[in-house]
C-alpha cells in the first residue's frame, strides 16, 4: 500500500510540475511522449477564447472511422446476438467474439497498441434476457493466449481460466451458461498476467434484462429494463465503461475515459431529452487504480449496485465509487431543468483532468 501511495504522490507531483502545459502536455510529460496533441497546447492556450478558456481538453479530433468504433455509438450499440431454440426447447442467444490485436487512437495523436474484442475497446455490449441460454463462440485471432471470463453464474468448465476455456492463437472455444442473474455485468480476459490482458483492452459489458413474469412485485420496473418493450422505449439508456490507459507501460495510467476516448463526451456532449428519464449501465474496469467514480453535477440519482435488484440500493446520491469489476445501474431525470450543459466526471480530479470529463446537453422541451 505504501509503495502504491508513494508512486501516486510522485506522479501527481510530476503532473503538477507540468502545470501550464495543459492536460495533454501533462500526459506527454508523464509518458515521455511528444504527440501532436501536446505540441498544440500552446496554440490552444493562446488562440481559444470563450468557454474553452480554463478548461482541460484535447486539441483536435480522434479519427473514429479509423478506430472502427465511435464512443457515441458505443453508448447504445447493444449486441443482441441471434436467437434460436435448441433441441431441449431452450431459448438460445448466440454471440461471436474474436480477439484482435489493433492499434487505437485514444486521444488526438495518441495511439495505444490494444488487444481488443471484435476490434473495439470496450468490446461489444452483449444483451440477453433472464432465463435464456447464452452461447458465445470465441476465436483468438490475436498474438497471445486469451479467454473470456463472464461475471455471472456458470459451470467451472466455462470459467475462462487455464484449463477451462483458455484459447491459444488460432483456436476457438464456445462458452455456454444461463442468463442469470439479471443485472449489469462484465466480461474480460483472464489470461496471465491478468493486469496486462485487462488493461490492454480485453473487456466489455454484458446486460441481462429481468423477466417481468419472474418478478410480479416489481413487474413495471422489470418491464422498463426489457429492451424493446413499450415501457423501455420511454427510457434513454446507455452503457459507460470506465477505463484507463498506461501509454508507457509503467503500471500508471496516463489517460482516463468513459468508453475509451479521452474527453469524447466533453467535446461532443451527450444529448438528453428532459421529458425522458436516463438509465446508465456503469462498469469500472480501470486497471492500476483501486477505485474509479462517477459524479453528476446539479442533479441526483438512484443507484442499483450490480443492477441485480429492482429497488435502489442507494437513493438520491450524486457520486458513487466503484472498485475494479464493480458495476451498477444509475437512474435520474432532467425533467423541468433548464436547457444547457450538465457536467459529469470522475471525482478523482486527476482522472477528470486526464480525460474522464464529460457533459450531458439537455435540450429544450
Amino acid at each position: 500500500m505504501l509503495d502504491w501511495l508513494q508512486r501516486k504522490l510522485s506522479r501527481r507531483q510530476g503532473l503538477k510540475s507540468a502545470g501550464q502545459l495543459g492536460v495533454f502536455g501533462a500526459i506527454g510529460a508523464a509518458a515521455g511522449i511528444v504527440t501532436p496533441a501536446s505540441a498544440a497546447n500552446a496554440k490552444m492556450a493562446k488562440g481559444h477564447a470563450g468557454h474553452h478558456r480554463g478548461e482541460n481538453r484535447t486539441v483536435g479530433r480522434v479519427d473514429h472511422k479509423r478506430n472502427g468504433f465511435d464512443p457515441h455509438a458505443i453508448l447504445t450499440d447493444w449486441d443482441r446476438g441471434t436467437l434460436s431454440t435448441d433441441d431441449q426447447g431452450r431459448r438460445v442467444r448466440s454471440f461471436e467474439i474474436s480477439a484482435i490485436d489493433k492499434e487505437i487512437e485514444i486521444a488526438p495523436g495518441l495511439f495505444f497498441p490494444a488487444w481488443t474484442y471484435n476490434g473495439r475497446v470496450p468490446g461489444p455490449t452483449l444483451r440477453a434476457n433472464e432465463g435464456e441460454h447464452i452461447r458465445v463462440t470465441f476465436r483468438n485471432a490475436g498474438s497471445h493466449p486469451h479467454s473470456i471470463h463472464f461475471h455471472g453464474i456458470h459451470s467451472a468448465s466455462m470459467d475462462g481460466i487455464t484449463g477451462a476455456g483458455m484459447v491459444n492463437p488460432g483456436d476457438e472455444f464456445t462458452y455456454e451458461f444461463p442468463a442469470k442473474p439479471f443485472g449489469c455485468h462484465l466480461y474480460h480476459c483472464h489470461a496471465i498476467p491478468l493486469k496486462r490482458h485487462i488493461h490492454k483492452g480485453l473487456y466489455g459489458a454484458i446486460i441481462i434484462d429481468p423477466d417481468p413474469e419472474l418478478h410480479p412485485e416489481h413487474r413495471d420496473v422489470a418491464l422498463s429494463r426489457q429492451l424493446g418493450s413499450e415501457e423501455n422505449k420511454h427510457w434513454q439508456e446507455m452503457v459507460m465503461v470506465m477505463n484507463g490507459f498506461d501509454t508507457n507501460f509503467d503500471d500508471e495510467n496516463e489517460v482516463y475515459a468513459a468508453n475509451s476516448i479521452a474527453f469524447a463526451y466533453m467535446l461532443d456532449p451527450i444529448k438528453i431529452d428532459p421529458d425522458r428519464p436516463v438509465r446508465i449501465y456503469l462498469v469500472n474496469v480501470t486497471e492500476f487504480d483501486p477505485i474509479n467514480s462517477f459524479h453528476l453535477h446539479a442533479n441526483f440519482f438512484d443507484y442499483f449496485d450490480h443492477g441485480t435488484t429492482l429497488e435502489p440500493t442507494l437513493k438520491t446520491v450524486d457520486t458513487v465509487m466503484l472498485c475494479q469489476a464493480q458495476r451498477g445501474i444509475i437512474e435520474f431525470s432532467f425533467k423541468d431543468y433548464e436547457p444547457g450543459r450538465y457536467m459529469f466526471h470522475a471525482h478523482q480530479s486527476e482522472f477528470a483532468e486526464l480525460g474522464w470529463m464529460s457533459f450531458f446537453k439537455v435540450e429544450g422541451s
